[in-house]
Parts: C-alpha cells; structure tokens; sequence
C-alpha cells in the first residue's frame, strides 16, 4: 500500500472544494427576517446566511463519497487517490462519517483547519489529524 503523495492529495482536495463550493452556492445567499428590537421599540431587519445548509452538503459529499465510492470524492478519483483505514481495507460508513465530522469541526474553528492541514507535511504516513482521528489513510488508488 503507497502512500498517496501530498501534492496530489492538495489539488485533489481544491478541486473538491471547487466542487462542493458549486453544488452549495445556491444555499450561500443571504436573506433577512424581521426581529423585535426591545431597546428601540421598533422592528428591524437582520441578515440570515444560510451557510449552514451549505455546510451540511459538503458535509455529505465528502462523508457519502468516501463511504460508498471506493473511497474517493471526485477529486481523489481524478487523481488516483484514496481513503483506506489504517491496515488499508475499505474505510465504513462510521469511519467515514468520524473522518468528515473532525475535518468539518476543525475547519470551522479559526486557524485549526490549517493546523490540520499541516499535519500532512509533518507526519510519517502523511495523515491529517481528521485521518489520525478516524484511523485512515490516503492511498494511491
């Protein structure tokens, strides 16, 4: 089992963000609502962005994808690449899901996804901490 290379494994991961960023940009928009605003005694309109279902569908692309297509989003497919568990078997659905969970979480806290992101240039088996978390690897497919 190789180890898929980190170069690869980056334009993969931009094209999958171009990917995700295609698919949810309809849900990105921003609408407003009416609230109360006690100090004023007066309605207002407060913008409502709706990035959390957009985060939910690049949530489920990347979960989906790895659980049930070999492994791969579009991009790893593209680029001959894959996600195994750590003895190098098919990863599950729960694994999957744990990978996808810890990457998202981390993203959404400033400066973590990078941090994360890192870890591939500094560890032996080339794992981010959402692999380390989940047990998985990036393979050549």
């Amino acid at each position: 089992m190789r180890l898929g290379g980190r170069w690869r494994r980056l334009i993969a991961g931009i094209l999958d963000i171009i990917i995700v960023g295609l698919i949810s940009s309809p849900f990105t928009y921003e609408t407003f609502t009416t609230v109360w605003d006690t100090d004023k005694d007066v309605f207002v309109r407060v913008p409502v962005q709706h990035t959390f279902l957009a985060a939910l569908i690049g949530f489920l692309y990347y979960w989906l994808l790895t659980a049930f297509w070999n492994g791969q989003t579009l991009g790893k497919k593209l680029f001959g690449l894959r996600v195994v568990d750590d003895s190098g078997r098919r990863v599950g659905v729960g694994q999957a899901a744990v990978r996808e969970l810890v990457a998202w979480l981390l993203y959404a806290t400033c400066c973590l996804g990078w941090i994360n992101l890192a870890f591939i240039l500094f560890t032996r088996r080339k794992q981010a901490i959402h692999d380390i978390a989940a047990r998985t690897l990036v393979v050549d497919a």
